[in-house]
């Protein structure tokens, strides 16, 4: 066994050195914060003292041990067969190695753990590689609670996309067929007029959909709030300035296929974005995050303000959320988790974003 001590500023220069000079495979055995340096006992400097060791010999990857041959017998069809189950068995463990169960297997079982839930929620491995140095770092100087460090991580990282925090008097839905944007209208408006005491107003310019306009009806008349249906851009002005005492107006749009060109032109030449308005584009988190990605691409000509996150309840992996802010550098406005008007709208700040990612709201 080969073992090496390190006496460094940050856990980070620490990793660097080690996996430099001993390999990915080293373990770390203890670290510790010393002082070294100085006069007389004075002005010393407050360093970290890592002790990694790694086996003689160890191996850098896994490999899949090949079969014997037996060269006087041929297998039968069905002991090939098994043979066969058994080769896919060995690639897909020596695969599963690139997991953060086995990439942070030398971390303390604290902080694996973190990792390893992180991971399975989808964050990627960018945001934990970056994660790693640190969160180690205030495990070793005793920030024993790596939960809340890594918490502390993650806020941090979207802290710069919080700046405004009134919601203007324009709320604008955008976004592809299917992920709720009628529903989630409607909850937006029963939270501003029910619990904030707000005037309200609907417009809706999903003219494609009969459904849609009579569902967004029964909600304006459940609400006591006035809608108008926009066939073109003069109505829609029009309706503006019908609206132009209320605290907020709420605009639904026309969900069809992103792919489709002509319908994010057809959007702008329909709305006047505007300096009053806050156009959010709604993602469903039961979508993979490369459909998100292209959908975000389809709409870049549209002034995007921030995300709003549909169908929460329906899946176990909400790591997207942070990866589609930290990408993108934009905010999430809310998150969905139900089909109940108006519960199911959770309010989404810098301080609560990483709880969900650790279910404790």
């Amino acid at each position: 066994m080969k073992v090496k001590k390190y006496r460094v500023k940050t856990m980070k220069e620490a990793m660097d050195k080690i996996r430099g000079e001993l390999g990915r495979e080293a373990v770390i055995l203890n670290s510790k914060a010393v002082k070294t340096g100085g006069f007389l006992g004075l002005f010393k400097t407050k360093r970290l003292e890592v002790i990694a060791a790694v086996e003689r010999g160890t191996p850098s990857a896994p490999s899949v041990k090949k079969r014997e041959e037996k060269p006087k017998q041929q297998a039968s069809p069905s002991l090939q067969y098994e043979e066969l189950l058994l080769e896919i068995k060995s690639l897909k463990e020596a695969v599963s190695s690139s997991s953060a169960e086995k990439k942070f297997a030398s971390y303390p079982e604290a902080v694996k753990e973190v990792f390893v839930h992180l991971e399975n929620q989808g964050i990627q491995e960018s945001i934990l590689d970056e994660m790693a140095p640190l969160l180690l770092e205030k495990y070793f100087l005793g920030e024993a609670n790596v939960v809340k460090e890594a918490k502390h991580y993650i806020k941090d990282l979207v802290i710069p996309l919080y700046t405004e925090k009134e919601a203007k008097k324009c709320i604008n839905l955008v976004g592809p067929t299917g992920v709720g944007k009628t529903t989630t209208l409607a909850k937006l408006a029963a939270k501003y007029v029910l619990q904030d005491g707000k005037s309200v107003a609907f417009i809706t310019t999903d003219t494609y959909r009969v459904s849609a306009i009579s569902q967004l009806k029964t909600y304006a008349d459940i609400l006591n709030v006035p809608l108008l249906v926009c066939y073109n851009k003069g109505e829609f002005e029009k309706a503006l300035e019908k609206f132009v005492s209320y605290d907020h107006i709420i605009i639904d749009t026309a969900g069809r296929n992103y792919r489709d060109e002509q319908y994010v032109k057809a959007l702008q030449s329909f709305i006047p974005f505007q300096n009053n308005m806050d156009t959010h584009l709604v993602l469903a988190l039961t979508a993979k995050q490369s459909d998100m990605e292209e959908i975000v691409s389809r709409f870049s000509s549209v002034p995007i303000q921030s995300f709003l996150f549909t169908k929460s309840d329906e899946t176990s992996s909400l790591g997207a959320i942070i990866n589609m802010m930290h990408k993108y550098k934009k905010p999430v406005y809310y998150i969905t988790n139900g089909q109940d008007v108006p519960d199911d709208l959770l309010s989404v700040t810098e301080n609560n974003i990483a709880n969900f990612l650790f279910e404790e709201e």
